[in-house]
C-alpha cells in the first residue's frame, strides 16, 4: 500500500494526532472564552451534531432486524455493559495500589463504560462473513446506559448537578438522534441513492471536540502526563483486548452456546471495541469543565486505534478459521 493510500487509510488517527500537536502549540484558541467558544460550538453544537448525523445514518429496519436475535443481542450486552466494567473496575482496585497516574486509571474505567462501536464493529465483521445484527443497536443502547455506568463506577467530577447532566444530555444526544431518525423517514431514498459520508461528518467533528479538551489541559500549568504511565496503560490496554477477545471467543465457540461461526465473530468484535464517536462527547457532558478531563479521555483515544490495529492482525486467522467451521457446516454427516 502507498503513502498517499496508507494516510487516506488512516487519516482520523493521523488528525487525533494532528489535533492534540495544534493543541499543544496553540492552547489558547480552543480554551473556555477562547475564539472557537467550545462552551457553545462543541458542548452543544458540535454533540448535537454527531448525534443527529448518527440518526440520519442509523437503519431502523436493521434495529428492528437485531431486536430478532435476542439471545446473540443479550449475549453481547451483557458482556460489554456488564461484564466488561466490572471486571475493570476490579482490576483498577489492584492498579490503584501501583505508581499509576490515578486519572489514566480512571480512563480505563470510561472506556470499559463504552458501547461498541458502529463503523469499525461492521468493517471488520463484514470482511470476513460476520453477522451484523448486535451491532446496530450499540449506539442506542450507549445513550441510555453509558452515562449511568459512568456516574455509578466514576460519579460526577464536574460542578453540575446530575439533573442538568441528565437534561444536556436529553437535548444534546437523544433530541437529535430522535430527530435524524425522523429526518430518515422522509430522505431516506435520496440518502440510499447519494450515500452521504456520515463517518466522515462524525470524525471531523469528534476532531474538534479532542482539539478543544486537550487545549484545556495545555493550558493548565499544573496538570503534567506521566510519561512511564501512559506507557504502562497502552500496555494494560492491549492486554485487556487480547484477553477478552480471547475469553469472547472461547465462550461463544463453545458447542453448548448454540451460536453459528458468524455469530462468534461478530460477538467478539462487537463485544470487546468500544465507541470514540460515542464516548468523547459523553465524557464532554459529564465531564464538563473538569481539569482532568482530558486525562481521562487518554485511554479511549488509545483503545479506538489499538482495537483496529488488532482486529487488522487478527483478520486472516479468523478468516481461515470462519472457512474451516462453514466447510464442517457443509460436510454432510
Amino acid at each position: 500500500m502507498g503513502l498517499i493510500a496508507r494516510v487516506r487509510k488512516e487519516w482520523f488517527i493521523i488528525g487525533i494526532v494532528l489535533v492534540i500537536t495544534c493543541a499543544k502549540l496553540a492552547p489558547s484558541v480552543g480554551v473556555k472564552g477562547g475564539p472557537l467558544r467550545p462552551e457553545i460550538t462543541i458542548t452543544y453544537v458540535a454533540v448535537s451534531v454527531i448525534f443527529f448525523n448518527s440518526g440520519l445514518s442509523l437503519k431502523t429496519e436493521e434495529l428492528a432486524s437485531a431486536l430478532m436475535h435476542v439471545k446473540l443481542h443479550f449475549f453481547v450486552q451483557t458482556f460489554t455493559l456488564v461484564f466488561f466494567p466490572i471486571a475493570i473496575w476490579l482490576l483498577l482496585k489492584v492498579l490503584a495500589l501501583t505508581a499509576i497516574n490515578e486519572w489514566l486509571l480512571r480512563g480505563l474505567q470510561t472506556v470499559a463504560c463504552m458501547p461498541p462501536p458502529v463503523s469499525s464493529a461492521v468493517i471488520l465483521t463484514k470482511s470476513v462473513g460476520g453477522n451484523e445484527s448486535p451491532i446496530s443497536l450499540s449506539c442506542p443502547q450507549g445513550i441510555v446506559f453509558t452515562p449511568l455506568l459512568l456516574l455509578v463506577f466514576l460519579g460526577s467530577s464536574s460542578s453540575v448537578p446530575f439533573s442538568s447532566i441528565f437534561s444536556q444530555l436529553f437535548m444534546t444526544v437523544v433530541v437529535p438522534l430522535i430527530v435524524g431518525q425522523v429526518c430518515r423517514r422522509f430522505l431516506r431514498e435520496c440518502l440510499d441513492r447519494r450515500k452521504p459520508p456520515f463517518g466522515t461528518v462524525s470524525s471531523v467533528v469528534l476532531l474538534m471536540i479532542i482539539y478543544t479538551t486537550f487545549c484545556d489541559t495545555f493550558s493548565n500549568p499544573n496538570i503534567e502526563l506521566d510519561h512511564l504511565s501512559l506507557l504502562i496503560v497502552i500496555f494494560i490496554i492491549f492486554s485487556i483486548q487480547l484477553s477478552f477477545m480471547a475469553l469472547i471467543f472461547f465462550l461463544s465457540t463453545r458447542k453448548s452456546s448454540g451460536f453459528t461461526a458468524a455469530d462468534s465473530v461478530a460477538i467478539m468484535f462487537c463485544a470487546t471495541h468500544k465507541s470514540l464517536t460515542l464516548g468523547i462527547p459523553m465524557l464532554k457532558i459529564v465531564f464538563e469543565g473538569y481539569e482532568h478531563l482530558s486525562l481521562i479521555s487518554v485511554p479511549l483515544l488509545i483503545y479506538h486505534p489499538a482495537q483496529i490495529l488488532l482486529g487488522s492482525i487478527l483478520l486472516p486467522s479468523i478468516k481461515t478459521w470462519m472457512s474451516g467451521r462453514q466447510k464442517v457446516a457443509r460436510t454432510p454427516i
